[in-house]
């Protein structure tokens, strides 16, 4: 037995009631973030462990449940149990990652969003880059086109020529080199060998036919003997009558190339669509722009009035050359029919060159050679750069196989040293063009 009283057991109690003050509940503010980084070193906020720490609302103060004893209602704050609805001081809305509070971390240092680097739209590119490059080409071609044209010497007004023959199938042109010196200096005439004669007079001529049956080139002797028929002075506007016996480049000599057209009408019955004539300097100065023309002479010649002196095979030709194979007619026995022959073969591998890609496409070329080309050539009123393009892509076709070239049908000679047409075989050539059929004529010359 123990030495204590009976103890009776004691009744419940009641437990006195201790009401908490009811605080209205605050908005968390946002603290810069320097000062918050004050206040955590104060208060010892942070982390304590790895766990996620929340912070509740009480006085505007969290309440961290890492303990800490300096942190106690003496200092005026309120206590939390830290089971309530809590934030992470500083945080957005709807929590985030505990482990001190940061509060607001300023847009310099927030971390940036995106994944990794995306792939380049290589198809997107070179669309884009196609489309660049065509209007860039297209630009190019537009400007080009525009700055030629406007150079253009569009002279000739075959408006003026009367009485003309009805228009054929084929287009055609009459393509005349004249032996003008304009703006030849007296050093390059001698170098040239051209003489110093005033004026300017026909030294060839030749009318191509450009049909979708093919392409035929025609030489016209300068000696050809023909009828000059009546016409208008060009200049004047008096009427002249009709004049037999004379040599085609004579007409020239008269009346320049609106008589000479009206000549080719009057006696072939082709109507001429398209006149182009270039001078001396003209001719030398394209074939340099282009850096020569490669041609091959199956027999060699010499000639001291033009200053013509090759040797045979294939060779190059500058400009001073190509004009003394072109004006060369007295090293050879057919003189002037030899000559038309050598012309033909030069300007068809001239247009031959000079339409290749090589030289359009490249500009340090195009350029010098159209400009060569437009200061001295001379056309009609009505021809187009585009007209003139043609022309160079109809001899190119003749020198590729595409085509024939030919001198006009001779039948014997004439007073004066002239060649006779043989007109049956012409009628039959300009009836066979006229109505774009193939040429079967053939010149026994």
């Amino acid at each position: 037995m123990n030495d204590w009283p009976d103890a009776q057991p004691e009744g419940p109690r009641r437990m006195r009631h201790v009401q908490r003050p009811q605080v209205p509940p605050q908005q968390p503010q946002q603290q810069p973030y320097r000062q918050q980084q004050q206040r955590q070193q104060q208060y010892g906020q942070g982390q304590r462990g790895q766990g996620q720490g929340q912070q509740g609302q009480y006085g505007g103060q969290g309440y961290d449940q890492g303990y800490n004893p300096s942190f106690t209602q003496a200092q005026g704050q309120g206590y939390d149990s830290g089971y309530g609805d809590a934030q992470v001081y500083g945080a957005p809305q709807g929590g985030g990652r505990g482990g001190g509070g940061h509060g607001t971390v300023p847009p310099q240092y927030a971390p940036r969003p995106g994944g990794p680097a995306a792939r380049p739209d290589w198809r997107r590119r070179i669309k884009i880059g196609s489309i660049v490059l065509v209007v860039a080409v297209v630009g190019w071609s537009v400007g080009t086109y525009a700055w030629a044209s406007s150079r253009m010497r569009n002279e000739v007004d075959l408006a003026k020529v009367i009485e003309r023959p009805a228009e054929g199938d084929c287009t055609t042109y009459l393509i005349v080199g004249s032996d003008s010196r304009e703006g030849m200096s007296a050093e390059e005439k001698k170098k040239l060998h051209t003489g110093s004669a005033e004026g300017k007079r026909t030294d060839s001529m030749m009318i191509l036919a450009a049909c979708s049956s093919g392409n035929t080139m025609i030489s016209l002797p300068r000696d050809s003997w023909v009828t000059i028929p009546s016409f208008v002075g060009s200049q004047s506007g008096k009427k002249y009558g009709e004049r037999g016996g004379s040599k085609l480049n004579a007409a020239y000599a008269m009346d320049g190339p609106e008589l000479l057209v009206r000549t080719v009408e009057f006696n072939t019955g082709l109507r001429i669509d398209h006149y182009a004539e270039i001078g001396f300097a003209g001719f030398a100065n394209i074939v340099d722009a282009l850096g020569g023309v490669d041609l091959n002479i199956e027999k060699g010649f010499k000639d001291k009035k033009s200053g013509a002196d090759f040797q045979a095979g294939e060779q190059t030709l500058n400009g001073e050359q190509a004009l003394a194979f072109v004006r060369t007619r007295y090293a050879f026995a057919e003189s002037d029919l030899a000559r038309t022959k050598n012309q033909q073969k030069f300007l068809s591998a001239l247009a031959n060159q000079a339409a290749t890609p090589g030289t359009i496409i490249n500009p340090f070329k195009l350029y010098p050679t159209l400009g060569a080309g437009l200061d001295t050539l001379i056309v009609d009123k009505d021809m187009s750069l585009y007209d003139l393009a043609k022309m160079f892509f109809a001899m190119k076709g003749i020198n590729g196989g595409d085509g024939k070239s030919m001198n006009m049908p001779i039948n014997g000679t004439a007073p004066q040293n002239s060649l006779r047409w043989d007109m049956p075989k012409v009628k039959q050539l300009v009836e066979q063009i006229r109505n774009d059929q193939p040429v079967t004529v053939t010149s026994d010359r």
